[in-house]
């Protein structure tokens, strides 16, 4: 876990990030097909989040690349937590645009997120995806997604997948 993630060191720059840090790791330990995947939450601080991957041939496509499920997935889990990060509020994608920009080819897949416009209501986050050879990153998508910020009583109305 690195020192953004960590709610710890955290709380001491940003008091009231470490229970939004705590409850959105407990989330995301939930989360039956981030497992499924192998991804890992990186990194988040306040209006960021970083989700990584590793190659692993279940994560292919024909040509040996990551596929782009792979991508989008990265992207749409990384931008949720972002804005949830902005303000704690529960959040949902409502759309992304995501375009490749080159063919995904390395050994692990990188994709981090950044809140551009926080909101109550709706969130706009940017999130950038690179495939790392060798130590070296490439840049190969970028996203810009709208987020749905859920109210306490949406997000109550919701039931979580058993652990």
């Amino acid at each position: 876990m690195s020192q953004e993630s960590d709610p710890e060191s955290v709380h001491q720059s940003d008091p009231g990030f470490a229970p939004i840090a705590e409850r959105i790791h407990a989330n995301v330990a939930r989360q039956g097909f981030m497992n499924l995947v192998g991804a890992e939450l990186s990194e988040i601080s306040r209006g960021t989040c970083t989700i990584a991957v590793e190659r692993r041939p279940q994560l292919l496509q024909q040509h040996g690349f990551f596929h782009g499920g792979v991508t989008a997935f990265l992207v749409d889990n990384a931008t949720t937590i972002a804005a949830a990060t902005s303000r704690g509020q529960s959040a949902l994608t409502a759309e992304y645009k995501l375009n490749l920009l080159s063919p995904a080819v390395g050994d692990r897949l990188i994709c981090r997120a950044r809140v551009i416009k926080p909101g109550r209501q709706v969130a706009v986050v940017a999130a950038d995806v690179f495939c790392v050879s060798d130590g070296v990153e490439k840049h190969t998508a970028t996203a810009l997604a709208s987020i749905a910020m859920l109210s306490e009583d949406e997000a109550a109305k919701t039931k979580s997948p058993a652990a």
